[in-house]
């Protein structure tokens, strides 16, 4: 399988319209539009059944006492963790591209509607809802596609990775509200093939682009 994009290259900055928040000189960062990018892929294997589609970040700081304090950065050797920001099952076997802007257009307090969705597919939710779950006016369920936002005083550039997997079952056996672990676990044993394209983002302005 191949994986490629109109919106951004592989290895290669993805663009502010497709981000969560951009940089900004007077408050570090604003809010970005948060259109999902749009991505195609062939050579699905015979048998292909369905397809998920997970987008992760292995880059986010494994403890939050640095993120975003004035004066002080996150360190590089920090320990890092994923942090989910899209996860889509169900998507059927005819389906090969997702149109940029097709799941989302734009930053959604509390959260996107789910888990149904467009094409009969059903989105999970991603990690920006643990991340809002104090704070009073963003907090609520967060389903679908909310793009890159790390913290604007990482010493790291971090790395999104979108990853498609082809399926040999019909309808991933999930219920009710899932996320990227309960898919990941969900899909063993079924998965034929996957391919992945990685891009990069920063809200670190000393850091190059």
């Amino acid at each position: 399988m191949k994986l490629t994009s109109n919106s951004f290259s592989e290895g290669q900055k993805i663009p502010g319209d497709f981000s969560f928040c951009i940089p900004d000189p007077a408050h570090h960062v604003c809010l970005g539009k948060n259109i999902n990018p749009h991505l195609a892929w062939r050579d699905a294997p015979a048998g292909t059944k369905s397809f998920v589609l997970i987008c992760h970040d292995p880059d986010v700081p494994s403890k939050g006492d640095d993120v975003n304090q004035e004066g002080r950065t996150v360190p590089a050797s920090l320990p890092r963790v994923d942090f989910f920001h899209w996860v889509l099952v169900d998507l059927p076997a005819t389906t090969d591209a997702i149109s940029e802007g097709e799941f989302s257009r734009d930053v959604t307090p509390r959260g996107k509607s789910g888990p149904q969705t467009a094409q009969g597919c059903r989105q999970g939710i991603n990690n920006y809802t643990d991340w809002f779950a104090g704070d009073r006016d963003m907090n609520g369920d967060y389903y679908g596609y909310d793009g890159p936002c790390p913290p604007w005083n990482d010493e790291i550039i971090h790395h999104y990775v979108f990853t498609v997997f082809a399926l040999d079952i019909e309808k991933l056996p999930l219920e009710g509200k899932f996320g990227g672990p309960e898919v990941r676990a969900a899909m063993q044993g079924h998965i034929l093939a996957q391919a992945s394209l990685t891009g990069t983002y920063t809200l670190n302005t000393s850091l190059p682009a």
